[in-house]
């Protein structure tokens, strides 16, 4: 008998496995929080090592000591810029099957706004996320050499507000393409962490020499932990990506109500699809006939427009007989190349078996 399992009455008793003792719902939440304490550790880790690279290569140019650099030359920026969308967009996708791949509590904020996180899955993963920032924060600091340079900081010329309202718009366009990726299923989800990563990419290059690129509470709140160094502003990392997830869920819902869906149909269709819904628009005419769509099948789609119709039989229409529908048929295939409505019929092609000339 297997270790796990047991028999009484007959019946085999097999003992829970792995947190099958739990309940669904706890274990469900265990998953998540492990999910997205590892993910966020992941992403964060490998983006803050790329961003130590750059920051103190970026000194030691200006021949200074290991600080962050004033970013004066772009490689810099689409380095780090780079380093994190790359980053994000391999762990999601790594991630968004377990627990959603957020790794920030302003798309979890976000998440829970529009319905598509529970309030308390929200809460749980939101502490796992800072948790796992503060990790791979301490293991960068410890593992690569030299201080630690990815903190957010406003650069000189920025004020407070200036860098309030970047954060607010690069975080914006990071969550409203998650909504539209990710929250919303379509047949190109899977691709889904591609385009989130390219969005934090663009949202990177735009903030990174202004506030540092934060775009995420936790992604500051990190370094500043470590580093035990908080500035005055601190509160912009945290308040300006929760502003900017709050514009993403009106906006959202404002296309959502709208039903953004039919302003542009058959975009998630694929060949077959767009096929079928084709000959079902076009099977029912105004008038109450039928194409004969799927007995004239083997003509192409090309010649669509040139396929007789039939009448559907509603109320009010005549009702063609089997009879006169085999004749309309063979009409449209053979009626003859010199007819004057020829140019709305089928051409016959030439083909040769046996060595005699066949028409089809």
């Amino acid at each position: 008998m297997d270790h796990g399992s047991s028999t009484r009455e007959g019946n085999v008793q097999r003992h829970p496995k792995g947190l099958g003792w739990l309940p669904n719902t706890a274990r469900n939440h265990v998953v998540a929080w492990i999910a997205e304490f590892i993910g966020t550790f992941l992403f964060l880790f490998f983006a803050f090592s790329a961003t130590q690279v750059a920051n103190v290569a970026a000194a030691a140019l200006k021949d200074e000591g290991p600080e962050p650099a004033s970013f004066a030359v772009p490689a810099y920026t689409f380095y780090i810029a780079a380093a994190f969308g790359c980053s994000l967009a391999v762990n999601v996708w790594v991630f968004f099957r377990v627990s959603g791949g957020m790794f920030n509590p302003a798309v979890t904020f976000g998440l829970v706004l529009i319905g598509a996180v529970d309030f308390v899955r929200g809460c749980i993963v939101i502490t796992a996320q800072i948790v796992g920032a503060i990790a791979a924060a301490g293991i960068v600091s410890v593992v690569l050499t030299g201080p630690l340079p990815v903190q957010t900081t406003l650069s000189p010329g920025t004020s407070v507000t200036q860098g309030f309202f970047i954060e607010v718009f690069a975080t914006f366009q990071l969550i409203f393409t998650i909504f539209m990726l990710a929250a919303e299923k379509h047949k190109a989800t899977y691709l889904a962490p591609l385009g989130i990563g390219l969005a934090l990419f663009i949202a990177e290059l735009a903030a990174v020499p202004f506030t540092g690129g934060s775009l995420n509470p936790a992604r500051s709140f990190g370094p500043n932990v470590v580093l035990r160094d908080f500035a005055s502003y601190h509160w912009v990392y945290w308040l300006g990506p929760g502003l900017g997830a709050v514009f993403a869920v009106i906006l959202y819902k404002i296309v959502k109500f709208l039903e953004y869906e039919t302003a542009n149909p058959g975009q998630d269709f694929n060949d077959k699809d767009a096929e079928v819904a084709s000959e079902r628009q076009s099977s029912v005419g105004h008038d109450g006939t039928m194409d004969l769509e799927s007995g004239l099948g083997g003509m192409g789609k090309h010649e669509h427009a040139r396929r007789p119709r039939v009448s559907t039989g509603k109320p009010g229409t005549p009702t063609a007989s089997p009879s006169k529908i085999i004749s309309s048929v063979t009409n449209a295939l053979y009626e003859p190349e010199s007819s004057p409505t020829s140019t709305s019929r089928l051409q016959p092609t030439h083909d040769t078996i046996d060595g005699r000339d066949h028409n089809f």
